[in-house]
């Protein structure tokens, strides 16, 4: 009969404390027509991007006054939602309305 002993070792496990990066952000920017009626992209600002009747009122004449106005900033993904959201109502309403995403400044 032969005995086997194993031995065992030690291992210890430093903690390495790292910070994640919070994820880039993104400017969804509504974008000025001259055939998009006022009360569209007020409804779209309301329900799209859950503005009250009159932060969407004002965002719809910032736009129209001075062609374009950020309607919220998100994680990629959402906004990359929110642009195709917004895109497809304009078709499906006949309306030229544009939105586009760009990166938020860095700072």
């Amino acid at each position: 009969m032969s005995v086997q002993i194993e031995s065992q070792r030690d291992t210890i496990l430093e903690r390495e404390t790292s910070k994640v990066a919070p994820p880039p952000m993104y400017m969804v920017i509504l974008l000025n027509d001259d055939y998009t009626p006022m009360e569209f992209v007020v409804n779209v600002l309301q329900r799209v991007f859950a503005k009250t009747g009159d932060e969407a009122e004002h965002l719809m004449l910032k736009v129209h006054y001075e062609g374009s106005a950020v309607c919220g900033i998100y994680t990629r993904d959402i906004a990359a939602s929110k642009v195709e959201i917004v895109r497809q109502l304009a078709l499906a309403h006949q309306h030229p309305l544009q939105c586009v995403m760009e990166p938020t400044p860095t700072e």
